[in-house]
């Protein structure tokens, strides 16, 4: 009897530290993604984001219309690739919740974005992250912005 709850007592930690492990690698990947955008390494950032990685974002209009956009990844990554010297563009992450199952990932990430040391809007990120073989790949994106109603 003791061995049989020894084996399961081992059985239950390794599945709890494997998660643990597998939710750290995919933080690393989404922040792997910010310290390339901060930094203006577009290599960086293509290092965690799929090929077809699906950009969009959701918000809502002066007239309060539900708006829905989807973006071409190229023009974020031209966009970082060419930022003028004098920008600083910061999105500062609030805080993450990760949910792994094998090799699929959610990461939630609040964030708070800054222009030039200056607030510009808050919102929400969502990763859809894909780990093929030993690498998460980030293969959806999808963000909310909003001027107003930010916790600050």
């Amino acid at each position: 009897m003791a061995r049989t709850i020894f084996y399961l007592f081992v059985l239950i930690t390794s599945t709890i530290y494997s998660q643990s492990d597998e939710q750290a690698e995919v933080k690393t990947a989404v922040d792997t993604f910010f310290e390339g955008f901060h930094k203006g390494d577009t290599t960086l950032m293509k290092s965690v984001i799929a090929d077809k990685i699906i950009m969009q974002t959701a918000y809502r209009n002066k007239e309060g219309k539900d708006i829905l956009v989807t973006g071409e990844p190229g023009k974020l990554i031209n966009a970082i690739a060419n930022r003028p010297a004098d920008q600083k563009w910061d999105e500062r992450l609030l805080d993450y919740s990760i949910q792994v199952d094998g090799n699929m990932a959610n990461v939630w990430t609040p964030y708070e974005f800054w222009y030039n040391d200056t607030f510009s809007h808050c919102g929400v990120n969502s990763f859809q992250l894909f780990k093929a073989g030993d690498q998460w790949k980030i293969i959806y994106l999808i963000d909310t912005r909003r001027k107003s109603t930010c916790d600050r």
